[in-house]
């Protein structure tokens, strides 16, 4: 009984030991992971995460949804309190600011371990956007490019069974909708305070839009001169409203009541058309390549990309969650959630994607895009290129002389800076 009794003890006081030890040791620490997202992307990427939460035990995810119209600020000031997340929804035209104040991580040594993402897998216009003076800063996300949205029944009417594929045929078509039309009518809407399909007409040409590694303005180039005239001509011509957008009561219904028969937009307004046009039109509207001056166009490279910054501690996990983002698999749930398009070529392959037939203009467009100027500066430049047309179009001013006005603007005021500091050696 005595020893009995003993080994009991013996027991008893090693398991309160052991107890005491496991009590004094720390507990496995937590991470958390802050991803920034912004729109209708942040509000839904929480339902693919919890699958990668769960492949990864400890970890924590923190998803800040931010308003687009916020975004941008919202990052400048993390960036100057140092209060930047691990990772984060980037729109592409954004990347280039922000590579320049060193706050992205260089990605190509991820890229060129990884069995996810492969560069030959993505539209070579999209993926480049990614890349400034040599180094890659984002991987995209999802895609986007703006091209023709058209009444097919409009285009009929008038004698085209086809929608346009170059500017000769697309004049052809807006002067025979405007005469079935009549004079309350208009081929085509061109929203006077929108530079995009401008731009999109302008990144078609042969021309670069800035010159001298972005330092200078470039429209007065031919390339440039030559998309101005066709844009211009559309309200000349009258074919176009000389109209902004907050001019008419919204382009769904104005589009659906016949006011206008071609709109360029992006994917986001498929599922708007889809939901917002009269039962009447559904089926009589489809979506085409922008016309190109000498065949099928291109476009603007469009979208958000997935960014690292720099001061993250969790680098590797970032990435982590990026090539898990990238799988086919979530690019294709992405689309089901959102409509916006998978920037990887192998998740086009997909039974929604296929049996939507607004969505086969894109997949054919996205192989021509190319991506807008990678200087910081670039989207005030756009608003100067979007006023400058304006008032040739409004205000009667010559081409001649909005284009010279326009470059002398970009050159003396907006990319001074950034050529007077790569004169000095220095990183814009």
């Amino acid at each position: 009984m005595a020893k009995s009794g003993a080994g009991r003890f013996a027991r008893i006081a090693t398991w309160a030991a052991l107890a005491a030890l496991c009590a004094c040791a720390p507990a496995k620490q937590e991470t958390t992971l802050k991803f920034w997202t912004f729109g209708r992307e942040g509000e839904v990427v929480g339902e693919l995460l919890v699958e990668f939460e769960r492949a990864h035990p400890g970890v924590h995810l923190v998803v800040q949804n931010m308003p687009l119209t916020a975004a941008h600020e919202k990052l400048l000031t993390a960036f100057a309190g140092d209060a930047l997340p691990d990772l984060c929804q980037l729109g592409n035209t954004w990347i280039p600011e922000f590579a320049a104040l060193g706050a992205l991580e260089p990605l190509q040594t991820y890229v060129d371990k990884s069995n996810v993402v492969r560069r030959d897998d993505y539209f070579a216009g999209i993926w480049d956007t990614n890349v400034v003076d040599g180094g890659l800063y984002g991987v995209s996300w999802y895609v986007d490019t703006r091209l023709l949205f058209y009444r097919k029944d409009l285009l009929a009417a008038a004698g085209f069974e086809d929608p346009p594929r170059d500017w000769d045929e697309w004049r052809r078509a807006m002067a025979a909708i405007k005469r079935s039309q009549g004079a309350d009518k208009y081929a085509i809407f061109l929203p006077l305070n929108e530079f995009e399909p401008l731009l999109n007409l302008a990144i078609q040409q042969p021309d670069p839009l800035l010159v001298d590694d972005g330092t200078r303005g470039n429209f007065e180039s031919a390339g440039f001169r030559r998309a101005l005239d066709f844009y211009v001509e559309a309200f000349r011509e009258n074919w176009a409203p000389p109209m902004s957008n907050t001019q008419i009561a919204n382009v769904w219904d104005e589009f659906g009541k016949g006011y206008f028969a071609f709109y360029i937009t992006g994917p986001w307004n498929i599922g708007e058309f889809k939901r917002r046009l009269p039962t009447d039109v559904q089926g009589h509207w489809g979506t085409a390549p922008l016309p190109g001056a000498d065949g099928p166009g291109g476009g603007a490279a469009g979208g958000s990309s997935f960014a690292i910054f720099r001061a993250s501690k969790h680098k590797q996990l970032a990435w982590e969650l990026v090539e898990f983002l990238s799988e086919v698999e979530q690019q294709q749930r992405f689309y089901s959630l959102t409509g916006d398009l998978p920037a990887r070529r192998s998740a086009w392959d997909f039974e929604e994607l296929e049996t939507d037939e607004y969505t086969h203009a894109f997949r054919d467009q996205l192989e021509r895009v190319k991506p807008t100027p990678k200087v910081p500066e670039w989207e005030r430049i756009a608003n100067e290129m979007q006023l400058a047309a304006e008032r040739v179009v409004r205000g009667g001013e010559s081409a001649d002389s909005a284009l010279r006005a326009l470059d002398a603007k970009i050159d003396d005021v907006i990319l001074a800076k950034r050529r007077s500091l790569l004169a000095k050696g220095a990183k814009p």
